[in-house]
């Protein structure tokens, strides 16, 4: 079964970058104090990016949506064109869980955050990561 030109058109009309839930978490974020680099990619080999990156503490902070990642307490099965679907949100926890486990190889930690989640308490969770994560400078 075709998408439809409506689907097609409202599919893309979604945002992929600077939604409504990652500028609301940057925000809190910087408003703790945290600086950040936003769209980065952490590995160079690798064409994925994180949404929010913490280089010193090494952390990789991932915005889901609940649709496109198929969100255990939200993901919808569309029921026009279901096996294009499910084929391409089932890649997509694939894609997630290798990027994940490559940057551990690495030494860095992905922090995945759903749209759902509230964002003021999303940037506490990252930001007890960050610091956590912080390298302990020594004073001479």
């Amino acid at each position: 079964m075709e998408t439809t030109p409506e689907t097609r058109a409202r599919m893309s009309r979604q945002r992929s970058r600077n939604t409504e839930v990652e500028m609301t978490l940057r925000r809190a974020l910087h408003s703790a104090g945290l600086r950040y680099r936003v769209h980065r990619r952490v590995l160079k080999e690798v064409r994925r990016e994180a949404d929010i990156v913490f280089g010193p503490a090494k952390v990789a902070v991932f915005v889901d949506g609940c649709f496109w990642h198929g969100c255990p307490e939200h993901a919808t099965w569309p029921k026009r064109n279901a096996d294009f679907w499910r084929t391409k949100i089932e890649g997509n926890r694939r894609r997630d869980l290798d990027t994940d486990s490559r940057l551990a190889a690495v030494g860095w930690l992905a922090v995945r955050i759903w749209e759902h989640e509230e964002p003021l308490l999303a940037a506490t969770r990252v930001q007890d990561i960050v610091e956590s994560r912080r390298p302990r400078h020594r004073r001479p």
